[in-house]
């Protein structure tokens, strides 16, 4: 046996031992067992061994009847001198990879190439520089655009708030834990909707499109008739209905018993606000709420002095950066926020930095501030399935999850619920809509719950109290 054969001489503790040991023309190497009928082959070169060894092929072969089934056990690599033997070059062509299943020149990319932007994206529309794009559909007149980011959820609604304001957008609303951030240019539209952070980081998405929606040309009345009130849609926050409109039938008594205490100012020196002068179906600011919110309760509570909000002074640290002390709401905003009727970072929310204060009230804001001042009590847990089957509404799940305690607190209140005397029976909350003078007004035509609430026509009979 030569050298290059005797490589595979079996010593005396193979378990090969009393094998058959022969060559084949086919260049394997083979240990054959009878016991077992198992066949060792080795796939080599009849070339000489040179430094470093070379490419050693085994496979394992197993009689069936009377065929070897072949099972490739080990690939053995010494690598050096046999590589650029012929042979060795023939037993690598055989053992190649097909071209046809391999991209020559190049190793499969790890990841997806970044998807783009779709096309017409507005320039007007700021991109946060840590942020990839996910996903991009075209959904009931809008585009709307999916991403992903590392960093986390405070940063990412910071950045739009400021470059937002920056670039002269108007900030018409803005939510809480799932920060929703709505925000209007002209006639452009932009919704930002960020999503509780996770693990793996955040995701957001950005809504655009164009605010087609237009007041309707009013028909010229007639003596004996008066006109309709459109409804409020959507983003039409911009709409400065006059003095005139009417205010619904079944709110007018309410409206009217709440303007009578005195309390609807159109700013903070008290300049109060007459019937002719409401325009009720005028969408109302977070600041005018605020401010109508406190006064309302302290007029209804004014012979209850542990009832009241306590306005804040000038001696406290403002809870948001964009109502300083100077501010002429400033008492009334970081008074419900220094209560804890109000979400801001002393209640535990350290992501609400700003109160946006001319940004409109939505429905779920409306029941989440007032809430509180009904109950007087912290907001118990509830689940979007208990809302589902309470209230009945279809679009629950997309209520912030702080309002949807707020709003399941609500229905214990029965005929005197906060939804049920501002809405009336309905099966859609549409919690991002938002609220006008007359709605909001309603609410403050009743605190408390059932049986141990003060209307605002029952505070008319309580006597001012001195200061």
């Amino acid at each position: 046996m030569n050298r290059h054969q005797s490589i595979f001489f079996n010593p005396p503790s193979s378990p090969y031992k009393g094998g058959d040991f022969q060559r084949i023309p086919s260049k394997v190497y083979r240990v054959y067992t009878r016991r077992s009928k198992l066949r060792l082959g080795f796939l080599i070169p009849p070339a000489p061994l040179k430094k470093g060894g070379m490419d050693i092929k085994v496979l394992l072969f197993k009689r069936v009847g009377g065929y070897f089934l072949g099972i490739f056990l080990v690939l053995l690599t010494l690598t050096g001198g046999c590589a650029n033997t012929p042979n060795a070059q023939d037993l690598e062509r055989t053992f190649a990879a097909d071209p046809k299943l391999t991209s020559p020149g190049s190793s499969p990319s790890p990841s997806q190439s970044p998807l783009s932007l779709p096309e017409g994206f507005p320039k007007e529309i700021p991109l946060y520089p840590q942020a990839r794009l996910k996903s991009s559909t075209f959904q009931n007149a809008k585009q709307v655009t999916r991403w992903e980011s590392g960093d986390p959820s405070n940063l990412i609604q910071s950045f739009y708030g400021r470059e937002l304001r920056s670039k002269n957008w108007q900030i018409n609303s803005s939510a809480t834990n799932e920060t929703t951030l709505i925000a209007s240019l002209d006639t452009l539209q932009l919704q930002l909707t960020i999503k509780p952070q996770t693990a793996s980081g955040t995701e957001f998405t950005l809504e655009y499109g164009q605010i087609t929606s237009s007041p309707s040309p009013s028909p010229t009345p007639s003596p004996n008739s008066s006109p309709s009130p459109s409804p409020t849609q959507g983003f039409s926050i911009n709409s400065s209905p006059t003095s005139g409109d009417p205010i619904p039938a079944p709110m007018r008594s309410v409206v009217e018993e709440v303007l009578a205490l005195g309390i609807i100012t159109s700013d903070a020196n008290g300049t109060k606000i007459s019937l002719g002068q409401l325009e009720p179906n005028k969408i109302i600011t977070r600041r005018e709420y605020a401010r109508w919110l406190v006064a309302a309760n302290n007029r209804i509570y004014n012979n209850q002095p542990g009832q009241q909000v306590r306005l804040a002074t000038n001696a406290d640290q403002p809870a948001f950066s964009d109502i300083a002390v100077k501010d002429p709401d400033f008492g009334a905003i970081q008074g419900l926020a220094e209560a804890g009727l109000i979400p801001s970072r002393l209640s535990g929310d350290q992501a609400i930095a700003t109160f946006n204060p001319d940004a409109p009230v939505t429905r779920e804001q409306l029941i989440l501030w007032k809430i509180p001042l009904d109950t007087r009590q912290a907001l118990p847990t509830t689940s979007i399935e208990a809302v589902q089957q309470t209230w009945g509404f279809q679009d629950a799940a997309r209520i912030d999850p702080l309002a949807l305690r707020a709003v399941a607190t609500d229905f214990q209140n029965g005929s005197l619920a906060n939804i049920r005397r501002v809405f009336g029976f309905t099966t859609l909350f549409q919690p991002q809509r938002p609220v006008t003078r007359a709605e909001a007004i309603i609410t403050l035509g009743y605190f408390g719950s059932q049986g141990r609430g003060i209307s605002a026509k029952d505070a008319q009979q309580i006597p001012m109290r001195s200061p």
